[in-house]
C-alpha cells in the first residue's frame, strides 16, 4: 500500500509537468487556432539554453533559467511572426506542417550541437525526503505540484477576469467580430504564442532533472501534454491540470506494477488521446474546416516513353555507381516510397496521418519474422509484410471515421508511438538471439543474389523497379473511379455522402493502400542488411516525412523523388558532400528551412511548378484527344481522364430517359437539438412527377427537415419511406444510392475538380471489385444518357473542362442541381436553389425544376424563400412555422389559408401576404 501511495505522489510531480506543458499548448491554440506540434521542441530549446549558460558559461542557475524561458518566448513569437502569420490564409494542413517545420529545424539544430545522448542534470528544487501518510517521496515533486497549481490558478484568473483574456476568447470565437471591437487578432496571437512558449521553456527546464536532458526525451513530451490538453478541451486550465495529474499518476503506477509489459506506461497518453477523440468525435473547437484551400493535385497521367527512358537511365546510373552511391540511391527511393504513401492518404483522401514510419516498421516486422522464423524467401516475406500491414493500416483508419485534420494527426502519431514503444522497442519481439534485430540473412530474388551487403547495385535496382511499380499503381488510382471518390471525400464529406459515396469505405481504402506502400518501404529498408533493425522506424520520423511530402507537393507523383533528396543519407546529401564536405550532416536542418520557405512561398511544392511547365503539352494532348471523341465521354485505352462528350448527339430528349420513380412518405418527422425542437411531427408525401414546396420563415425548420429526410442528422425521429423501403435508419450514402438525392443551400461542390469530374463522381457506381481493378487498370464507363441530357438541359456543355472555381455563381447553382440529377434519383430535394439568382435566372430555374418532374418523372421537394417561384412551380405546398406544419395544399389553397396569413404578415390580403413572406 505504501508503494502505491509513493508512486502516486511521484506521478503527481510528473503529471504537474505534463499539465504545465499542456497549458502552453492550450494558450497557443486559444490565441491563434493553431495546434503547435513544435511545442516540445521549443521547450527543449529553452532547456538546452539554460543548461548551456549554467554549465558552459558559469551563469548562476536562476538567471540562466530566466534566459532559457526568455529564449523559448522569443522562439514562440518568431514562429508566429515568420511562419504562422504568413500562412493565416492557407489551409489548416499548411499551418499544421508549419509547426512541424519548426519542430524539424529546432531538433536538427539541437542534435547537431548536442547530439542525442542523455545528460544527467541535478535538481535545484529542494530534494529532501518528506513523509506523507506513511509514504516517503522526494520534496521536489511536491514543489512541482505546487508550481503547477499556482500557474493554473493564475492562468484561469487571467483568461476569466482580465481584458486580455476576454480579448483572446473573443478572437477565438469570431476574429471578424473581435476586430470590429478593436481587438487585433495578430497581437493577441503573438502574445499567446509568447506566453505559451514561455511555459514550454519553464517546463523543459523543470523536467530535465526528472527525465534527463535529451532532444528525444523533451520533444516526445508532446504526446503527454496533448493528452492533458484534450482532457481540458483546449480551453479549461483546471481540467487540463486534472488530466495531466491523472496521466502522471497512471504512468507512475504502471511503471511500478506493470513493468512486465514493455511500453505500457509510455502508452498511457495515447490511450487518453484515443478515448477523448473517439468518444467526443471532434474534440478541438476547430476554426473553419480542414483544408479550406486544398493543395493542388496532379492528374496522375503517365507518359510511357518518358517513363521508360527515365527507368532505363536510372538503372544505368545504378549499374555504374559505387557501393556508396548505390546505398544513397536506395535511401532516396525508400524514402520516396514513404512519401508516396503520404500522397495517397493525405494528398488524395485529405487525411493527415503521422503514422507512415510506424506502418513501415510493421511491414518490416512481419516480413522479418516470416523470413527468420518460418524461412520464407524474400519474395514471400515481402508479400507477407505488405499484405499483413494492410489490416494494421485499417486499424489506424478507424479514428478517421469519427475525426479528421489535426485531430487525426494527433491520434495517428499516438498510435505510431505506442506501436514503437510496445513492439519495436521490445527486445523479446524485435530481436533474435545474437543479433541487434531480426536476423534475415542475405537475400535472393528468384534465385539471384540481391544482397544489399554484397551487391548494393542490384538491391538498388530492385528498389527502383518496385518504386516505379508503386508509383504506377498510385497513378492508376488517381485517374480511376476510386480516385475520384477519394478526392470527393477530401473536398467535402457531406457532399460526397449525398452522392452515394461511402465516406467510411473511401477512408479505409486510402489508409489500407497507404499502409501497403509504407510497408513495402519498410521491408526494403529492413532487408537491405542481414538484420532488420527497428531504430530505423522511429515514429517521430513521420513528421519529417510529411514535411518532405509538402516540399515535393503532396498531390503530385513527381514530388517524392525531388523531396527525398533533402534528407540525410540520400543522393542529395551525397551531392552536397561533393560540393561542400560535411554538408550532409546539415541536411535535416536544410530540409526544415526549405520546408518553411516552401510553405510561405509555394504551398503546392515542387510538383506544382513542374506541372505548370508541362501545362502547354498537356493542353495540346487533351485537345487532340477531344477531337477523336465526339459521341460519349470515355477513358483512353491508357486510362486517362474522361474527355468531354458531345451531348447534342448523345441524348435526344429527357423524356426518352425517363424511368419510373419511387414515392417518398415522411411521417411524424421530429428533429430536436438539445431542448430546441427544430421540426415537430412533420408529415408529407412526394409522388413521382410532382413538385412539393416547403416554405416558412427563417428558422422554421426547412433545412433541418431536409437533413433529417436525407440522413444528415442523428437528432431525428419519425419514419422515412422510399417506395416500400423504410430508410429511416439507413446511412446517408445508401439513401442516396436508393434514389434520395439533394442539393445544398451552400452548394458544397468539389472545388478542386472540373465540372465533368463533379458529374462523374455523382454517377459512377463502381462495384466492390473496382477498389482492386482500379489499381491495375483505371477506367470510367461512358457518361449515362441521363447525365448527358442533364448537361444539355442545364447549359453546361461549354463548361465541362473548367474548374468549378472558374464558374459564375449562376453556373455553380446549376451544376449543384445537375450533379444531384446525375445520381438518377427518384426524389430530389432542393435546398434554396435560387438563392442569389436574378429574377430572370430564377424564372429559368423554375422552368427546369418543372421539367425535372414532368419530363424526367422525379419527385421534387423545393425549399425556397422565393415564394413566387414556389407558387408558380409546385403542385402542393407545405408551410412550416417554428417546426410545425400549419398548412398543406395547392398554391391557391395555401394563399387563402388564415393560419398562413397570420404566421406571415397578419391581416394583409392573401396575395400581398405571400408576396411579402420571407
Amino acid at each position: 500500500m505504501d508503494d502505491i501511495l509513493r508512486f502516486a505522489l511521484l506521478g503527481l510531480g510528473l503529471g504537474a509537468l505534463y499539465a504545465l506543458t499542456a497549458h502552453g499548448i492550450v494558450l497557443v491554440y486559444r490565441g491563434s487556432g493553431v495546434l503547435n506540434f513544435a511545442h516540445g521542441a521549443i521547450g527543449m530549446a529553452g532547456a538546452y539554453l539554460q543548461w548551456e549558460l549554467a554549465v558552459n558559461h558559469g551563469v548562476p542557475y536562476w538567471p540562466a533559467v530566466a534566459c532559457g524561458v526568455l529564449g523559448s518566448t522569443v522562439l514562440g513569437v518568431l514562429t508566429h511572426l515568420l511562419v504562422i502569420r504568413p500562412l493565416r490564409r492557407a489551409s489548416s494542413l499548411a499551418r499544421l506542417v508549419g509547426t512541424l517545420a519548426v519542430f524539424i529545424v529546432l531538433t536538427a539544430v539541437a542534435v547537431k550541437r548536442y547530439g542525442d545522448s542523455v545528460q544527467l542534470v541535478p535538481a535545484k528544487l529542494p530534494s529532501g525526503l518528506v513523509e506523507i501518510a506513511g509514504a516517503t517521496v522526494s520534496e521536489d515533486r511536491i514543489w512541482l505540484l505546487g508550481i503547477a497549481v499556482v500557474v493554473t490558478v493564475a492562468l484561469h484568473a487571467l483568461y476569466k477576469r482580465t481584458l486580455f483574456g476576454l480579448g483572446t476568447t473573443a478572437v477565438a470565437e469570431n476574429q471578424g467580430a473581435a476586430a470590429s471591437l478593436g481587438w487585433s487578432a495578430d497581437l493577441i496571437a503573438a502574445a499567446n504564442w509568447g506566453l505559451g512558449s514561455a511555459l514550454a521553456g519553464l517546463t523543459g527546464i523543470l523536467i530535465v532533472p526528472v527525465i534527463g536532458l535529451s532532444v528525444t526525451g523533451l520533444t516526445t513530451l508532446l504526446l503527454s501534454a496533448l493528452a492533458a490538453a484534450l482532457v481540458g478541451r483546449f480551453s479549461s486550465f483546471p481540467v487540463t491540470l486534472a488530466g495531466g495529474l491523472v496521466i502522471g499518476v497512471v504512468q507512475s503506477e504502471l511503471t511500478r506494477f506493470g513493468s512486465d509489459v514493455t511500453g505500457l506506461a509510455a502508452s498511457v497518453p495515447f490511450l487518453v488521446i484515443a478515448l477523448m477523440l473517439v468518444a467526443r468525435g471532434r474534440a478541438l473547437p476547430l476554426r473553419g474546416t480542414f483544408l479550406e484551400r486544398l493543395p493542388a493535385l496532379g492528374t496522375g497521367r503517365v507518359r510511357p516513353v518518358p517513363l521508360t527512358l527515365a527507368v532505363v537511365t536510372g538503372l544505368l546510373l545504378i549499374w555504374l555507381s559505387s557501393p556508396l552511391w548505390a546505398d544513397a540511391i536506395t535511401n532516396t527511393l525508400v524514402l520516396s516510397l514513404i512519401i508516396l504513401s503520404i500522397i495517397v492518404v493525405t494528398g488524395y483522401a485529405g487525411q493527415v496521418s503521422l503514422a507512415a514510419y510506424a506502418l513501415a516498421g510493421t511491414g518490416a516486422f512481419i516480413a522479418g519474422h516470416a523470413a527468420a522464423d518460418w524461412g520464407w524467401p524474400f519474395e514471400l516475406a515481402l508479400l507477407a509484410g505488405v499484405l499483413g500491414t494492410v489490416p494494421i493500416g485499417l486499424l489506424f483508419a478507424l479514428p478517421a471515421v469519427r475525426t479528421r485534420g489535426v485531430n487525426l494527426a494527433i491520434i495517428t502519431l499516438g498510435l505510431g508511438t505506442t506501436l514503437e514503444t510496445m513492439v519495436f522497442q521490445n527486445t523479446d519481439l524485435s530481436t533474435t538471439p545474437g543479433s541487434d534485430g531480426i536476423a534475415v540473412g542475405k537475400q535472393t530474388l528468384f534465385g539471384i543474389s540481391i544482397s544489399g551487403v554484397d551487391h548494393p547495385q542490384r538491391y538498388a535496382a530492385v528498389v527502383l523497379v518496385m518504386f516505379v511499380a508503386a508509383t504506377l499503381v498510385v497513378a492508376n488510382v488517381r485517374r480511376s473511379r476510386t480516385g475520384r471518390r477519394l478526392i470527393a471525400v477530401r473536398a467535402n464529406e457531406r457532399a460526397a455522402a449525398a452522392l452515394g459515396i461511402d465516406v467510411r469505405a473511401a477512408k479505409l481504402y486510402a489508409f489500407g493502400l497507404s499502409a501497403a506502400i509504407a510497408a513495402l518501404a519498410g521491408v526494403l529498408t529492413g532487408f537491405r542488411s542481414t538484420s532488420v533493425v527497428f531504430a530505423d522506424f522511429a515514429s517521430f520520423e513521420s513528421i519529417t516525412a510529411l514535411g518532405l511530402a509538402v516540399i515535393g507537393g503532396v498531390g503530385f507523383l513527381v514530388g517524392p523523388l525531388f523531396a527525398a533528396t533533402f534528407a540525410a543519407g540520400t543522393v542529395g546529401a551525397r551531392f552536397g558532400d561533393l560540393v561542400l564536405p560535411g554538408l550532409s550532416e546539415w541536411m535535416p536542418l536544410i530540409g526544415g528551412i526549405i520546408l518553411v520557405l516552401t510553405l510561405v512561398g509555394n504551398q503546392d511544392g515542387i510538383g506544382r511548378e513542374l506541372g505548370r511547365q508541362a501545362a502547354g503539352a498537356e493542353n495540346r494532348l487533351l485537345s487532340k484527344r477531344r477531337a477523336k471523341h465526339t459521341a460519349l465521354a470515355q477513358d483512353t485505352t491508357e486510362g486517362d481522364e474522361p474527355v468531354a462528350p458531345d451531348v447534342h448527339r448523345a441524348a435526344p430528349s429527357p423524356a426518352a430517359h425517363r424511368t419510373p420513380g419511387l414515392p417518398l412518405h415522411v411521417r411524424d418527422l421530429t428533429v430536436r437539438y438539445g431542448g430546441v425542437v427544430a421540426v415537430d411531427g412533420l408529415s408529407f408525401d412526394i409522388e413521382p412527377g410532382r413538385v412539393v414546396g416547403l416554405i416558412g420563415p427563417n428558422g422554421a425548420g426547412k433545412t433541418s427537415a431536409i437533413d433529417a429526410v436525407t440522413g444528415f442528422t442523428r437528432a431525428a425521429s419519425g419514419s422515412v419511406r422510399l417506395g416500400d423501403r423504410d430508410v429511416t435508419r439507413v446511412p446517408v450514402h445508401r439513401r442516396a444510392g436508393a434514389g434520395l438525392s439533394r442539393s445544398f443551400q451552400s452548394l458544397e461542390l468539389f472545388e478542386d475538380m472540373s465540372v465533368l469530374d463533379n458529374l462523374y463522381a455523382a454517377c459512377d457506381r463502381p462495384g466492390p471489385w473496382a477498389y482492386l481493378t482500379d489499381l491495375v487498370r483505371p477506367g470510367s464507363r461512358p457518361l449515362p444518357a441521363h447525365v448527358l441530357v442533364a448537361i444539355r438541359e442545364f447549359g453546361l456543355e461549354s463548361a465541362l473542362d473548367r474548374p468549378v472555381g472558374d464558374l459564375s455563381y449562376g453556373e455553380r447553382r446549376l451544376l449543384a442541381i445537375a450533379r444531384a440529377v446525375a445520381t438518377s434519383p427518384s426524389v430530389l430535394l432542393l435546398d434554396e436553389p435560387a438563392a442569389g439568382l436574378s429574377d430572370d435566372e430564377s424564372r429559368e430555374l423554375a422552368h427546369l425544376v418543372r421539367r425535372l418532374a414532368e419530363d424526367w418523372g422525379m419527385g421534387v421537394l423545393l425549399v425556397e424563400h422565393d415564394v413566387d417561384m414556389v407558387m408558380s412551380v409546385c403542385d402542393e405546398v407545405v408551410v412550416l412555422d417554428f417546426g410545425r406544419r400549419i398548412c398543406v395544399g395547392t398554391p391557391e389553397e395555401v394563399r387563402g389559408d388564415p393560419a398562413v396569413r397570420a404566421a406571415y404578415l397578419g391581416d394583409l390580403a392573401p396575395e400581398e401576404a405571400m408576396e411579402g413572406a420571407p
